[in-house]
């Protein structure tokens, strides 16, 4: 890999300015997202979330949304994996999406809640049941001696929840992003690419751009 300082890309698939981007960036983001349904079949609701330790130390990783609103975005998880403990130490978080075919990227920052008990129990009770069987088999982000041990789990709750309805397990459930800015980047040629930001004041959005 001696040649990657080589590789090089233009981006010339769309252009993002101050009036086709609207005063709405949850409209926007919408109107992204389903382009990228249609360009980008596998995961288009992929995100990288980046939260951080009690040292101040910062851990990424990709997450799948599940719902946006007016009032955030969610995603779901094991609330004691190594994300929930850092999210229970600092709820501010950002999280970023990409989608390489339309040259786009959204970057999100906000604080970050839990979703209620009921909230937790309707979603996963619309999970399909192999995976409502995973988030009981697994103890995410804990060490364990080898993926044996995981479908030895998995064999033993197939049995014990035969012909029985799977509980939602009280340790997994939603969170919600509540963001203060959003930030939509679309590549241009010469990497001059756009950048427009909306902060949010109060309960309306102030819309900027800002230099690549």
């Amino acid at each position: 890999m001696k040649h990657l300082h080589k590789l090089r890309y233009e981006y010339r698939v769309g252009s993002l300015d101050e009036n086709s981007s609207g005063d709405d960036p949850l409209k926007l983001f919408e109107k992204w997202l389903r382009a990228a349904c249609k360009t980008h079949p596998k995961d288009p609701n992929a995100m990288v979330l980046s939260s951080v330790d009690k040292f101040r130390r910062p851990a990424s990783r990709v997450v799948l949304l599940k719902e946006f609103s007016q009032r955030g975005f969610v995603f779901f998880t094991n609330y004691e994996s190594r994300k929930g403990q850092e999210l229970k130490k600092n709820p501010y978080v950002a999280t970023t999406f990409f989608w390489p075919l339309l040259e786009r990227q959204v970057r999100i920052e906000g604080s970050i809640t839990k979703l209620s008990s009921k909230e937790n129990q309707a979603y996963f009770a619309a999970r399909p049941r192999d995976a409502q069987l995973s988030a009981w088999a697994s103890s995410q982000s804990d060490q364990v001696s080898s993926r044996k041990v995981l479908e030895q789990n998995l064999k033993t709750l197939e049995q014990a929840f035969q012909d029985r309805k799977i509980p939602c397990p009280p340790y997994w459930g939603g969170y919600l992003i509540k963001p203060r800015s959003i930030e939509f980047w679309q590549g241009r040629e010469n990497r001059l690419h756009d950048r427009i930001v909306f902060s949010r004041s109060g309960k309306t959005w102030k819309k900027s751009r800002i230099s690549p």
